[in-house]
């Protein structure tokens, strides 16, 4: 178990700048506020920091925003996408008043489940594999106003772009619709960007498998190792953020919706589970 004593000393061995401390919205949706690493100190993980509740979609009324950002210790590790040099924790969200784990925060959520699986006699462990699939496209337009309602995706490897002009010349490198699944190079143009994804993940603490193009154009997974139910919850928000951060580098977007592309598969997220 991390104490707040190893974070202290990790933060002097590696020079951080500041502290990002990092929460999951009613939605799942992470959201993050930092902190100069000044104003860490150990006492932050007994009290916490007090944020406004008020301002999250579907938490806490304007008359009592006040709630508590939890950092639990055990999930630090560096973002490796920020200029400055930056420590990442992972928080609970506590009521103010009680000290109890706030209801609607799904990371405690997550705690209850395992908590009432041991205390029911259920099992003394639960593990959890999720293979969550994500698209990433090169262009996305999308209006909704009362006279232009729609979208528009694009990426180099839709078969609709089978005769669009490139500067470079169309070379006709890409999978036919429902024709994506596990394909070499040229046709999967994703190698080394999925490749990035994966090593960028390894340093930031998460156990890596296996990465390959799935079956709909531009469409792709990662693996990761299984472990438990919290643990792999967190490491699936370390994974989206990861996908989205490499394929904007790479000047793309990556997107987890279920059905962006009509006629082609969608994507979903199996979560293997033993106890």
């Amino acid at each position: 178990m991390t104490t707040a004593k190893d974070i202290m000393k990790q933060i002097k061995d590696n020079d951080v700048k500041f502290v990002d401390l990092r929460f999951t919205d009613p939605k799942g949706k992470l959201q993050h506020v930092t902190m100069d690493v000044v104003e860490v100190e150990e006492d932050m993980f007994a009290d916490g920091v007090m944020f406004d509740g008020s301002s999250i979609a579907g938490w806490k009324a304007i008359n009592e925003s006040d709630m508590v950002l939890m950092p639990d210790p055990d999930t630090v590790h560096m973002d490796p996408f920020f200029a400055q040099s930056t420590m990442v924790i992972l928080c609970d969200i506590l009521d103010p008043v009680s000290g109890e784990s706030y209801n609607r925060d799904p990371r405690g959520t997550a705690k209850k489940a395992e908590a009432y699986m041991k205390s029911e006699g259920i099992g003394d462990q639960i593990f959890v594999g999720p293979e969550a699939e994500f698209f990433v496209f090169d262009d996305v337009k999308y209006k909704a106003d009362p006279y232009n309602t729609g979208f528009r995706l694009d990426s180099t490897e839709l078969p609709s772009n089978d005769d669009t002009d490139y500067e470079t010349g169309n070379l006709g490198h890409r999978p036919r619709i429902k024709g994506g699944y596990f394909p070499v190079p040229p046709i999967d143009s994703a190698q080394d960007m999925r490749s990035e994804m994966l090593t960028v993940l390894a340093e930031m603490g998460v156990r890596v498998e296996k990465h390959h193009h799935e079956v709909a154009a531009a469409q792709h997974e990662l693996g990761i190792k299984f472990d438990t139910l919290v643990r792999n919850a967190d490491k699936m928000l370390i994974y989206k953020y990861v996908v989205h951060q490499v394929a904007n580098a790479y000047g793309k977007t990556a997107t987890f919706m279920p059905k962006p592309v009509f006629g082609d598969n969608g994507s979903g997220m199996h979560v293997h589970q033993s106890i």
